[in-house]
């Protein structure tokens, strides 16, 4: 395209240090270049992994070394990468993913790196900074969406709560929380017993014996009613309490909820996924992109006898990934085949990953514990060059020894993936213009289209 910057050529150029990270006005148009089509917006599915998963059990194995484990490593669609041959589904998928095995974090403590993976900080000071997930809904937002920025299935949200609230962006851009993973474990399996039920967005249905036309002199009354009181009492709950009724009022009012059926979807594609939370999750994360919503995150943090952190595999460590696996692989494949389907491959940026990874060495109880000076993180979908492995650890997987990337340089790139300016300022909480992503980040060049 005459006169508008080429993302490849640029990112030479910034590779080469011939332009600074700071240029104005070159990432919107950086940004235009990369779309196919302009009028259709990037859209972001985060694949959370809660309890610090394995990076020697999934994308980076050890065979032969003593810290390898019984787990082989199997080929996949790319020559000359191999991964877990539990995920052989996601092994056919391999060229449209790109997976990072040098991640260097430093901090192993579950609350503080859930902060720090999902804000891209560490949780110091008195700055409320925002996830990635209220980053992108407020960067991709349009007037017209009826539904949240920024969805969030199945969270657990324990372990760090300001990790999954919207900081200084404001309740605005905060997640619309469905399928609670705090709430499903009624039946002691770590699973709803009904499904579709629980990742539909409760309460939005008229209370029985109202007509439409009670319910909009209702609706009109009370916010009259909110308005005069914030007026009065402005603040944080109080905006956040008017925020999640306006958006409410909002979809109870949009064919756009609809999205949240997913019984609408083939029995076989259902099936395909995996009947259980995270595999539904990510069909429903799907319908969520498609109808144009930027953000939508899917936690699986447990499955049937293993609930809420089976990641966090202190003991019997093989049996628990393997039963974990079981779970991720036909979902995560099954969603990258459906994405490409629809032709929103594209435009859909995949993110895998979780708070850290684990212990080379094997513990006395067979499990793997905190580690985040080595492991690995997974990127594929719109904007990435998949069918690559970036960076490389030890024969023994205790360190990087090639590339190492930063959360930071992790941020950089999920932004210009998605073509957002990653020096950008907002203003945070105590009146200072904060960037999007601080510390002079250097973003993964090599797998960006």
């Amino acid at each position: 395209m005459a006169g508008l910057l080429n993302r490849r050529d640029w990112l030479r150029m910034q590779a080469a240090g011939l332009i600074g990270f700071s240029v104005s006005g070159w990432f919107e148009r950086l940004a235009a270049a990369t779309a196919d089509d302009p009028q259709r917006r990037r859209s972001c599915i985060l694949l959370w992994m809660s309890g610090g998963p394995s990076q020697l059990d999934t994308w980076d194995l050890k065979p032969g070394h003593a810290n390898g484990g019984p787990f082989k490593p199997i080929d996949t669609s790319v020559t000359g990468i191999q991964i877990s041959e539990h995920l052989p589904k996601l092994a056919q998928q391999m060229k449209h993913l790109a997976i990072v095995r040098s991640m260097n974090t430093r901090e192993a403590d579950h609350g503080r790196a859930t902060y720090l993976m999902r804000t891209g900080v560490m949780p110091t000071g008195p700055i409320q900074y925002p996830p990635l997930g209220s980053i992108v809904a407020k960067e991709k937002e349009r007037p017209e969406d009826e539904i949240p920025g920024f969805v969030s299935i199945a969270p657990f949200r324990q372990l760090s709560p300001t990790a999954f609230q919207p900081g200084f962006l404001g309740p605005r851009y905060a997640p619309l929380i469905v399928g609670e993973s705090s709430m499903l474990l009624g039946n002691g399996q770590g699973q709803p017993a009904d499904l579709d039920k629980a990742l539909k967005v409760q309460d939005l249905d008229l209370a029985p014996g109202v007509v439409p036309e009670q319910a909009a002199r209702r609706i009109e009354l009370l916010d009259e009613m909110e308005g005069r009181f914030l007026k009065q009492r402005p603040g944080v709950s109080s905006l956040s309490h008017r925020t999640a009724y306006e958006q409410a009022v909002r979809m109870m009012r949009s064919q756009a909820v609809k999205a949240f059926d997913v019984e609408e979807e083939p029995s076989s594609l259902r099936d395909a996924y995996g009947r259980n939370l995270f595999g539904q999750g990510c069909l429903l994360a799907r319908r969520l992109v498609e109808r144009g919503v930027p953000f939508v995150e899917v936690t699986l943090g447990g499955v049937a006898e293993m609930p809420v952190l089976g990641w966090d595999t202190h003991q019997n460590n093989f049996p628990s990934v393997q039963r974990l696996c079981e779970v991720l692989d036909p979902a995560f494949s099954t969603l990258i085949s459906d994405l490409r389907d629809r032709g929103l491959l594209d435009t859909t940026l995949l993110i895998w990953m979780g708070e850290f990874g684990r212990t080379p060495r094997i513990n006395n109880a067979q499990g793997r514990d905190h580690f985040a000076n080595a492991w690995s993180v997974v990127l594929g979908g719109g904007g990435i060059r998949g069918g690559q492995v970036v960076g490389k650890t030890s024969p023994d997987g205790m360190e990087v020894t090639e590339r190492p990337v930063t959360v930071h340089d992790l941020f950089a790139t999920i932004c210009l993936a998605l073509g957002i300016d990653y020096n950008k300022k907002n203003m945070s909480n105590v009146g200072r213009p904060v960037k999007i992503v601080e510390k002079n980040p250097q973003p993964i060049t090599e797998i960006l289209v």
